[in-house]
């Protein structure tokens, strides 16, 4: 009889201590997660930083460009709305997924080709070109395009840290369990691999 009540009380204190190390293990690689989730969400922080910054530029820019004298309206047109559109489309991190990244770096494209073609039309304003405030404004925008660019990289790095934690095996089980889901990468947008054909 005693013996058996030995027996049982180990069997007890083995299985408890097995209980506490699956929830030691759980709660240390839940909050790993939550750690490696924060760092996407802290890095997704700074890619909108650097594009909320390109957008604040745009405004003094378009004043600028606006006092050269016959300056083709249709092109200053479709910044403005460029600029309105990608300003409105948002991205909670938290809720990310391939669908609504895709359109937002949609809008910002489409930025993006905005501005890339008012470059182009201001080639043929000697005049514009010459001015300190256009001037200051391409070092701005070329300044901003490159962190946005070093941004969008890092951001993708900490995404792919997130995302091989949680699919890795046994670590699945917890993202799943708490519904912790992978994060998208910022893609190259379609036909970013050619150089764009400047003609006058």
């Amino acid at each position: 009889m005693k013996k058996s009540c030995l027996v049982t009380v180990i069997i007890v204190a083995f299985l408890g201590l097995v209980v506490l190390g699956l929830v030691l293990w759980g709660t240390k690689v839940y909050n790993q997660i939550v750690t490696l989730q924060e760092g996407v969400t802290g890095q997704w922080g700074n890619v909108e930083n650097q594009y909320q910054r390109r957008a604040d530029l745009i405004p003094n820019f378009m004043e600028t460009v606006k006092g050269a004298a016959n300056f083709e309206q249709e092109t200053l047109t479709q910044v403005i709305e460029a600029r309105a559109k990608a300003t409105q489309v948002t991205l909670d991190p938290t809720k990310m997924t391939a669908e609504n990244m895709q359109q937002f770096q949609a809008a910002q494209g489409e930025l993006s080709t905005a501005l890339s073609r008012l470059m182009v039309v201001v080639e043929q304003y000697p005049e514009l070109k010459a001015t300190q405030n256009f001037r200051d404004f391409q070092v701005a925008l070329e300044g901003t395009e490159n962190r946005i660019s070093v941004e969008r990289r890092k951001f993708n790095e900490v995404a792919q840290a997130f995302n091989t934690y949680i699919k890795r095996f046994p670590q699945n089980f917890i993202a799943g369990l708490f519904g912790f889901t992978a994060r998208p990468y910022f893609e190259s947008m379609e036909g970013a691999e050619k150089a764009p054909q400047v003609q006058f």
